[in-house]
């Protein structure tokens, strides 16, 4: 349910009251923030919501998340009233949520101590040890319509212009006003004859025109590099050692466990069946 802004005078004031009462005394989980209907909302309940949001809300100024979350409980606990839950229900559904809130928390520790110290900067080594070398280039480009345009550009550039500024006041590619930055790019990401003339580049060479179905380009390289960089390929990384570590622990505790799955002598269709739970 999305954050309601609007409230009653007298869910104001509870509120009110609640935050004189945070002012006074040094808060806890069971600090109380609203009541509804003599049902308390309190501020290990906000803490539950706002630390499993996702990054999009990290920017959000606290005055802003405390009170949409604070509506949110207020209009939860309103509806709740009149919503009952078998007690069935809630046993199973908290049983869920405590193992998956309980496995998350492993595997998140799991994941962090996997990648802690120099563990990243040593699959990325190990990895470009065991891998050919896979180009990139880091260039920057000038494109015109013309080659007589093309032409009369490199004249410049030989008569000592800088590039990049020429290329802000000349380029109509979209890099133009980057002073015609392309970053680094690998081997295929461009048009076949502008990726062909800066594989036989060297660096601080500028070549050109190279004409391709865009127009006319000179180009510059800029630098180059036989392998993808540690700090562009660092949440790949990241990831793959995450999870291996979790694959292993799960595979040791499995090994260590006595697992039981006998075969079911019922419709498995009856897993979407509700009422079971009543």
């Amino acid at each position: 349910m999305g954050f309601i802004k609007q409230f009653s005078l007298a869910s104001v004031a509870v509120i009110a009251m609640a935050s004189t009462t945070l002012a006074q005394d040094k808060p806890s989980a069971d600090t109380v923030l609203a009541t509804v209907n003599g049902t308390s909302i309190t501020l290990g309940h906000m803490v539950a919501i706002a630390s499993n949001l996702g990054e999009e809300y990290a920017q959000v100024p606290p005055d802003q998340l405390y009170n949409g979350i604070l509506d949110q409980l207020v209009q939860q606990a309103l509806l709740e009233a009149n919503t009952p839950i078998s007690e069935n229900r809630l046993k199973y559904v908290f049983e869920n949520e405590r193992r998956a809130m309980a496995s998350s928390i492993a595997i998140e520790k799991i994941a962090e101590a996997a990648v802690s110290g120099d563990a990243v900067e040593k699959l990325y080594e190990s990895k470009i040890a065991t891998q050919e070398p896979n180009p990139e280039f880091y260039a920057s480009h000038i494109l015109v319509e013309t080659e007589e345009a093309a032409n009369e550009v490199m004249k410049m550039l030989e008569g000592g212009a800088d590039f990049a500024t020429l290329a802000k006041e000349k380029s109509t590619g979209p890099s133009g006003p980057s002073g015609g930055d392309l970053g680094w790019f690998g081997r295929g990401a461009m048009v076949p004859e502008f990726d062909q003339a800066v594989a036989e580049m060297e660096v601080g060479e500028y070549v050109g025109p190279v004409k391709t179905q865009f127009g006319y380009h000179l180009i510059i390289l800029n630098d180059k590099r036989d392998h993808p960089s540690l700090d562009s390929q660092r949440q790949e990384l990241v990831e793959e050692l995450g999870s291996t570590a979790i694959g292993a622990e799960i595979k040791r505790l499995e090994a260590d466990a006595k697992i039981e799955k006998p075969s079911p002598a019922f419709n498995l269709a009856l897993i979407r069946d509700p009422s079971i739970l009543e």
